[in-house]
C-alpha cells in the first residue's frame, strides 16, 4: 500500500475534466455542475442536507430556565457533562469537514462537506445557547473544559484524537480512510447514549426545549453519517489496495473499542438516573454501531442487537426518511421541504 502524502486539491484547473477522475488524488477542474458529477445520487444527498437548515435561537428555551432548576443533582451533573461531551466532539468535526474537502479532488464532496461543516458549527452554538439559558457563564465554562479534564471523556476521545491528528500530519489514503472510519462512528454512535439522556428528560416532560435541539442536531448527524459511510466506499472502492482482510479487521477493532469506550462513558454518566436502563442502552449503542458497519458495506458484530432495544426513542428521532413529530408537539421533525428531488414518497 503507497504511504504517498496526497496534495490538497486545486482550486481551479481548467486544462482538468469538470467530472472528477477520483474523490481523493483524481483530476477535476474545480468546476461543479451537479448534472455530471462521478457519483449522480450524492445531489440528492447535498439537498437533504440543506433541507435540515435550522438555527440554535429558533428553539424556545423558556421552560427549560424553570425546569433546570427542578432537576436532581445527579440529573443537573449529566446534563452538563454530556453537553461538555457534545461540545468536545462536534467543535473538531467542522474542521475535519473543512480538512477533508481540502484533500477532495471531486468537487460534489467539498460542497457537502461545507454544508456538513456549517451544520456542525451551528451544532457547537447551540450548545452554548442551551447552557447560556439554564447556568451560570462560570458553570458553563466548566462544561466546556470537560473534554480537557475529564478523566473518562479523555480516555474515552484518545482513539479520535489519535486518528484525526494523523490525517493533519500525514494526509495519506490510509490516514483519510481511518479518519472517515472515526468520523462514521462519531455521527452515527458515540453522539446516542447523551442523545438518549435528553429524549429520557423530555419522555418526563422535562427540558423539552433542550431535547427540541437536540432532536435537530440527531437529524443532521444521521445524514452526516450516511454521507460519510458513502464517501468510505467511494474512496475504498477506487483504492482496492486498502480493502484487505488487515483494514477490515482494523475496522472492527476500531468499532470493537469505541463500543467499550461509549458504555464506559455512558455509566459513568447515567448510572442512577431515572428512566435510565444501562442494559438497554448498552444494547442501544451496540445496535447503532452495528447500523452504521451496515451502512459502511460491513458486516454487524452485535447479531443481538438489529433491532433497536430502545423502542421509545423512536417518538424522537430513529429514522432517516419518516416524518417525526416531537413528542410535545413543539415543532414537526421533518424541515426537508417537498420538492421533485424528495417527492411526497419520502414523507
Amino acid at each position: 500500500m503507497s504511504h504517498i502524502l496526497l496534495e490538497k486539491a486545486k482550486t481551479l484547473e481548467p486544462r482538468n475534466p469538470n467530472k472528477s477522475t477520483g474523490v481523493f488524488g483524481g483530476k477535476s477542474s474545480g468546476i461543479l455542475n451537479w448534472n455530471d458529477i462521478a457519483y449522480p445520487h450524492w445531489y440528492k444527498m447535498y439537498k437533504r442536507l440543506i433541507g435540515n437548515y435550522w438555527q440554535a435561537d429558533e428553539v424556545d428555551m423558556t421552560s427549560d430556565v424553570r425546569e433546570f432548576k427542578n432537576l436532581s443533582e445527579a440529573e443537573k451533573d449529566a446534563y452538563l457533562k454530556i453537553i461538555g461531551l457534545l461540545s468536545t466532539l462536534d467543535a473538531p468535526q467542522t474542521r475535519t469537514a473543512l480538512l477533508i474537502s481540502l484533500y477532495a479532488t471531486d468537487p460534489s464532496i467539498q460542497s457537502i462537506m461545507a454544508v456538513i461543516a456549517q451544520q456542525e458549527a451551528v451544532h457547537n452554538e447551540s450548545y452554548s445557547y442551551v447552557l447560556s439559558s439554564v447556568v451560570s457563564l462560570g458553570e458553563q465554562n466548566t462544561s466546556f473544559q470537560l473534554g480537557r479534564t475529564d478523566d473518562v471523556l479523555l480516555k474515552r476521545n484518545d482513539a479520535i484524537m489519535k486518528h484525526y491528528n494523523a490525517f493533519v500530519e500525514e494526509p495519506t489514503i490510509e490516514n483519510i480512510l481511518k479518519t472517515l472510519v472515526y468520523t462514521v462512528l462519531l455521527e452515527g454512535m458515540f453522539f446516542y447514549s447523551g442523545f438518549a439522556f435528553f429524549y429520557n428528560l423530555a419522555r418526563h416532560n422535562k427540558m423539552v426545549g433542550t431535547s427540541t435541539m437536540v432532536s435537530y442536531i440527531n437529524r443532521d448527524e444521521l445524514e452526516h453519517g450516511r454521507f460519510i459511510s458513502e464517501l468510505f466506499r467511494a474512496t475504498l472502492g477506487e483504492n482496492p489496495e486498502y480493502n484487505t482482510e488487515e483494514f477490515t479487521t482494523w475496522v472492527y477493532e476500531a468499532f470493537t473499542e469505541s463500543v467499550e469506550l461509549e458504555i464506559e462513558w455512558s455509566t459513568y454518566v447515567l448510572e442512577g438516573l431515572e428512566g435510565i436502563d444501562l442494559v438497554e442502552m448498552s444494547g442501544y449503542i451496540k445496535y447503532r454501531a452495528n447500523k452504521m458497519l451496515r451502512m459502511m458495506g460491513l458486516s454487524e458484530i452485535y447479531p443481538e442487537y438489529v433491532e433497536n432495544p430502545m423502542k421509545w426513542i423512536r417518538a424522537y428521532v430513529d429514522s432517516f426518511d419518516d416524518t417525526k413529530t416531537d413528542f410535545f408537539e413543539q415543532k414537526s421533525r421533518q424541515y426537508t421541504k417537498t420538492s421533485e428531488l424528495n417527492g411526497f414518497d419520502d414523507l
